[in-house]
């Protein structure tokens, strides 16, 4: 028995229209004319297309979100190319599964030459044995292989199949598109509801648009919803549709890319001191099911590099909210975070902090080793004191000023500036400060 049902020495027949699937799965595009969405990929003149309808697109690796069409285009691949389709779920099957279609493909291979279209859905949930299983029937050319991934190939992936595949990278569907396919799919008489002769407003249609989020399964699927709840010539109105999306989940991966795209954004808007966004992007966080606790630490992360001495409470604040969500929890955790994301947002920012240390630290290891100055060092022993350990040191708390005159750095880097204070927030302040210590460790009256 090959691994989707049939003997193996049966030719993969086409799959026979089913009346009852869901709306989703009998619209899914037949053509490439069919196929919406993606044009930066697979539109007119796109260098894909060519290779797909010339059949020779070769392996790749499908990356994007879901209901973007991924297991759509490759099946449009292999019905291209005229291979035999023999699709899995990453999910369900493991290394017994792919020898088995491997198997399959070597007898088909041997007695018709023909190559086996192998997809693999959710392809980064194979671990790294499972992965290399595929590597050298791509490379020999006995199967053409298509993964399909919402997490980022370069770390879902091996390097060694990746090395053997093409990334496409698959958006969300645009608003138009999404339009687009709810017209069909009214319309549709053989495949669609088309002839329930339903209607739907403008309002209803831009609503599925926005609510879909750019996946055309949820979109279908909240049709499918309206409809079901319509007589036949109803118009489907917008409450209809809000009604559907009521339960609706914000997309997010826990360990995936958009978990880390959506905390980047919140740290981009902190940084550029715009409130509404960050707001935005951790009300958008929070609500898919973010973990708070990364939020709170990215929180106390940007205080220190990104505001810093610009504003000294800006981390004190930060550290509060964390310890504040760790005590609280969620939902009521939202509002130490909230109130700290705003005066995050808000406050002066200065990364002076970061380029110290980094120039600090590039000196200490680029730099010879400079030995600690005499008048620094420890004399705990009379052999210490003897060696002029301490000498020339001077108690701060013994001048009136509060600064000793003499330099705590080596010789060598005497007059250097690590620390180099902006002109925002209380930096200027600081600076100010700074250069009187520094005039006063010159002995400068």
């Amino acid at each position: 028995m090959s691994l989707f049902g049939g003997l193996p020495d049966e030719e993969p027949q086409p799959k026979m229209a089913v009346t009852n699937a869901p709306l989703a799965e009998r619209m899914r595009p037949r053509t490439l004319q069919e196929y919406l969405g993606q044009d930066q990929v697979v539109g007119e003149g796109r260098a894909l297309r060519s290779a797909i309808e010339s059949g020779k697109a070769g392996s790749l690796l499908l990356w994007g979100p879901p209901g973007t069409g991924k297991t759509t285009l490759a099946q449009l691949i292999a019905q291209h190319a005229g291979l035999a389709f023999e699709p899995f779920s990453a999910v369900l099957s493991g290394v017994a599964q792919v020898r088995d279609a491997i198997a399959a493909a070597e007898k088909r291979k041997s007695r018709t030459g023909q190559s086996t279209h192998v997809f693999v859905d959710e392809i980064h949930r194979f671990n790294n044995s499972q992965q290399d299983a595929f590597l050298p029937h791509v490379e020999n050319g006995l199967v053409l292989l298509v993964g399909a991934t919402t997490e980022n190939p370069s770390f879902s992936v091996n390097a060694a199949l990746l090395s053997r595949c093409r990334v496409i990278a698959l958006q969300s569907l645009p608003k138009d598109a999404i339009g687009a396919l709810v017209d069909r799919a009214l319309t549709d008489r053989e495949r669609g509801l088309g002839v329930r002769e339903l209607r739907i407003d403008a309002d209803a249609k831009a609503r599925i648009a926005v609510l879909c989020g750019g996946d055309a399964r949820r979109a279908l699927t909240a049709l499918e919803a309206c409809a079901a709840t319509c007589v036949d010539r109803d118009v489907i109105t917008a409450v209809m549709v809000t009604e559907s999306f009521q339960h609706r989940a914000l997309r997010h991966d826990k360990d995936g890319d958009l978990h880390y795209d959506l905390l980047s954004a919140l740290h981009k808007s902190l940084r550029n001191s715009d409130v509404q966004a960050a707001v935005y992007w951790f009300a958008r966080f929070a609500e898919a099911g973010g973990d708070a606790v990364s939020v709170a630490r990215r929180l106390v992360a940007m205080a220190a590099e990104d505001v810093g001495l610009a504003d000294p409470m800006a981390l004190q604040i930060a550290v509060s909210a964390l310890q504040a969500t760790q005590f609280l929890g969620m939902p009521e955790g939202r509002l130490p975070l909230t109130q700290a994301i705003v005066y995050l947002a808000a406050a002066p920012k200065s990364n002076a902090v970061v380029r110290a240390i980094d120039a600090a630290v590039l000196a200490a290891q680029q730099d010879e080793q400079h030995p600690v100055p005499l008048h620094l060092r420890n004399a705990p022993t009379a052999l210490g004191k003897e060696l002029g350990h301490g000498k020339g040191y001077v108690y701060a708390h013994d001048v009136a000023s509060g600064v000793g005159a003499f330099s705590c750095l080596p010789d060598a880097l005497r007059g250097v500036e690590f620390f180099v204070p902006g002109e925002r927030g209380f930096e200027k302040k600081l600076g100010e400060r700074i250069a009187e210590n520094e005039r006063l460790r010159r002995g400068e009256a």
